[in-house]
């Protein structure tokens, strides 16, 4: 019978492959039988399996079996090269696979998972924030930005804008579809953050408008067209408002007489004092159209009175002493896009920053958009399948789980996910597995 769990991991794979099959075909003459939804799924393999040698491995092994993993898990008929995936693939836009993430998250609702990302009586909290993933002095394409560097050298990059869904106390994250930072038809200046969430928020602000979600940010979001571009969704924000950017508000609240609120918080042996205080109705810039928000700050003091940290934030949801913790806790969140997110696609496992082929259009954006979208698919099966769950907790964290796994598919061919996942748990594959 077919766990649940299994059920789900086919899910995602049968609706990335329905999504693959639909890319631009761009083919002439002859071409080896080759479909482009098997010549995206060779790519994605390896970002699902962590394997850069995954294609290679299992070459091997239908040359012995006749057969492979790449058949029996990911639905491909034939297994084209490395070179032969780069150069169909580098004309294929990256947002045909955007409808993907909105799947992954609605079967994540669906399975219940999503319930304890939930928080401010139900909303989902959406962190933003750019990050690069690609640099080189010498390769380049239209759709690099780039700098200056010592001695006058050109630099050529790329960058992106992420979306991740987190929450406070929560362990995992949930990337969504990222926003490509690059040259703008129109546009002589190069391209920008703030752009990118600005039209990060138009594009797909409103599928997610049925989860009431929170933007948060870092001190760069905190800038009223940003703020706008949420209220017009029907969101609200909680984004850094640092005082060197924001000397209208600061200006505004010096001498006003601030709500204060204080709270002892045990942290290890020790206690400390969250001091909290706030001001509402205050002018996000000078103008007469500056928008007006609330203001919130946090200062942890240590048992010595030493101010170990201290933040701000501005919002436009209600700040008051019932409140004002968990908004904190939740503007703090922000964080998690940098440390579970961001940290987690560079240093284990996804290779993010790695050059896997950087191409002429859109390869370089397209890879970066498979691997986001390897996370999510790792995020919902550890939340949402409770099979694949009990295969993390036997071997342990995400490091040696992705070693066995690319282990045993390197020396056997297994017809579902269901029977790996099992082999995964158990450390026994079923009889008659090893049967060419």
């Amino acid at each position: 019978m077919c766990s649940k769990l299994c059920v789900l991991a086919d899910s995602l794979i049968s609706a990335l492959r329905k999504c693959c099959a639909r890319f631009p075909d761009i083919r002439t003459g002859n071409n080896c039988g080759y479909t482009m939804g098997d010549i995206a799924m060779a790519a994605f393999s390896v970002f699902f399996m962590q394997s850069p040698s995954f294609l290679a491995h299992q070459c091997a092994l239908e040359d012995r079996r006749r057969r492979s993993n790449c058949q029996t898990l990911f639905g491909m008929d034939k297994i084209p090269t490395d070179n032969h995936v780069r150069k169909m693939l580098d004309p294929v836009s990256p947002d045909h696979l955007f409808p993907v993430f909105s799947d992954a998250l609605g079967m994540l609702s669906e399975r219940g998972g999503l319930a304890a990302f939930r928080r401010l009586d139900g909303r989902l909290l959406i962190a933003l924030d750019g990050t690069e993933y690609f640099t080189s002095q010498k390769l380049s394409c239209p759709n690099c930005s780039h700098r200056k560097r010592g001695g006058g050298q050109q630099e050529h990059y790329h960058s992106l804008l992420a979306a991740t869904v987190v929450a406070p106390g929560h362990t995992r994250v949930l990337p969504l579809q990222p926003e490509f930072i690059t040259p703008q038809d129109g546009h002589k200046k190069q391209d920008c953050e703030s752009r990118a969430v600005r039209r990060w928020l138009a594009a797909h602000g409103p599928q997610y408008a049925e989860f009431k979600p929170v933007y948060l940010g870092d001190d760069l979001m905190s800038r009223q067209p940003i703020c706008e571009s949420v209220q017009e969704l029907g969101a609200n924000f909680i984004f850094i408002a640092k005082p060197a950017s924001h000397s209208t508000i600061y200006e505004w609240i010096d001498g006003a007489e601030l709500s204060v609120h204080e709270e002892r918080v045990k942290k290890g042996r020790h206690f400390v004092t969250h001091r909290y205080r706030w001001i509402e109705d205050v002018p996000l810039r000078d103008g007469k159209d500056a928008l007006h928000v609330n203001w919130f700050e946090i200062e942890i003091v240590n048992k010595a009175g030493k101010v170990t940290y201290r933040n701000s934030f501005i919002t436009d949801l209600t700040v008051t002493k019932k409140n004002v913790a968990v908004l904190t806790d939740c503007g703090r969140a922000r964080w998690k896009i940098e440390n579970e997110n961001f940290n987690t696609l560079k240093t284990n496992g996804y290779h993010l920053e790695h050059n896997f082929g950087h191409g002429r259009q859109h390869l370089a954006s397209l890879l970066a958009t498979m691997i986001f979208l390897a996370f999510a698919f790792h995020t919902v099966c550890d939340l949402a399948d409770k099979r694949w769950a009990k295969a993390r907790d036997v071997i342990g964290p995400r490091r040696p789980f992705f070693e066995d796994l690319r282990t045993i598919t390197r020396y056997m061919v297994f017809p579902d996910w269901s029977l790996l996942i099992r082999t995964m748990i158990t450390g026994e594959p079923p009889p008659g597995l090893l049967v060419p």
